[in-house]
């Protein structure tokens, strides 16, 4: 079988994750931090991913034990939590036989851990709502979930976690409550604690507990949308690219594209891209969503198709067919496509497509 010859592609730095990773450490030197690599690790590849992080990373986070699996069938022997928990009391003997450290947020897993029989002790993290309101316990309920927990003779490791709502607005007051109320409602308990997402990591040093759990900033992009200081040492860990495929001439008053929503405002050179909205390029990005063709900045025009997109090639003069299209990357910021489609670069990276070939560059440390 002969490999498609598409050109588009996403080339996966693994020496920027690792790069961020260690940033992360460094950031929050005293907590152990714990990679986040659900969702295929946002898009860039859970194993690989991991394989990478492997000899430095204190362990790993998923969302469900389908992905904590693949992780322990690719050789990853770290501890690796399970942030959703289980969602039904048999998943526990899996949760038991892989070594799997169990979110546990509600009164039925509460319960479906309790009456469990495992071989070893289980390690849990009893996750409290601090005022995202969407899963944990309330803090009045924590005092007893806790003692439950703690007397349990098949419950091994505790730690209290929370997660942040507003962490990326680094200017409302938001977040200083949750930790607030967090802190409280483990006041005078001896109990490792985890708190700080990206966001956090960068800008709520008094988030830095026992663990943290970076997740977008692994993979290059910043949690805020405005300028933030430390966010600038971040390295994209993806650039997807693709190529020209076809260049056309265009007088001015031409329409472009489905529905002619882009009319040429003067003679033009447009160029078509091998990618569309089947491959993960968000539908809804807009006329001028910025592009880039031989390294040179340009920008979208006209509707994403499913497989193809135009651009304004008229200022690139050494633009010909074939030539190099970069997406986002290190040139075009993931948050500047994200930003002009009404997206996040979490949605940008975790929605490209079967269809896109994944091309890992390995870092030298690792090829020793």
């Amino acid at each position: 079988m002969t490999s498609s010859a598409r050109p588009l592609r996403a080339r996966i730095h693994l020496d920027a994750i690792r790069h961020n990773y260690r940033y992360a450490k460094q950031l929050a030197p005293y907590s152990k931090v714990l990679a986040v690599v659900k969702a295929n690790a946002y898009g860039h590849g859970a194993v690989m991913v991991a394989q990478t992080l492997a000899d430095i990373a204190d362990g790993f986070a998923v969302a469900c034990i389908d992905e904590a699996m693949e992780l322990r069938d690719a050789g990853i022997t770290q501890p690796i939590v399970l942030l959703e928990g289980v969602f039904n009391a048999n998943e526990l003997a899996l949760v038991d036989r892989a070594e799997l450290s169990v979110v546990v947020h509600c009164q039925e897993q509460l319960a479906w851990l309790l009456a469990a029989r495992p071989l070893q002790k289980l390690n849990c993290w009893i996750k409290i709502d601090s005022g995202m309101h969407r899963i944990g316990f309330e803090p009045s309920d924590f005092n007893r979930v806790y003692a439950e927990l703690r007397a349990c003779p098949h419950v091994g490791e505790l730690v209290a976690m929370s997660h942040f709502a507003r962490a990326d607005e680094p200017n409302l007051p938001y977040t200083a409550q949750q930790i607030a109320v967090f802190e409280k409602t483990l006041s005078g308990l001896e109990i490792p604690r985890s708190l700080a997402n990206s966001a956090a990591i960068l800008a709520y040093s008094n988030a830095h507990v026992e663990w943290t759990r970076p997740g977008l900033m692994l993979y290059g992009a910043s949690p805020f949308a405005e300028a933030h200081p430390l966010a600038t040492a971040l390295r994209p860990a993806m650039t997807l690219e693709s190529a020209l495929i076809a260049i056309r001439n265009l007088p001015a008053g031409e329409p472009v594209g489905y529905g002619g929503r882009f009319v040429s405002e003067r003679p033009m050179r447009v160029g078509v891209v091998a990618i569309g909205y089947a491959d993960g390029y968000p539908r809804h990005a807009p006329t001028g969503t910025p592009v880039a063709v031989n390294g040179q900045m340009t920008r979208l025009i006209g509707r994403v198709s499913m497989d193809m997109i135009t651009v304004d090639l008229t200022e690139i003069i050494d633009a010909h067919v074939g030539a190099p299209v970069e997406l986002w990357g290190t040139t075009v910021a993931a948050n500047a496509v994200a930003a002009a489609s009404e997206t996040l670069a979490y949605q940008l990276f975790t929605g490209i497509g079967r269809r896109v070939a994944h091309c890992y560059e390995i870092p030298s440390t690792l090829c020793d």
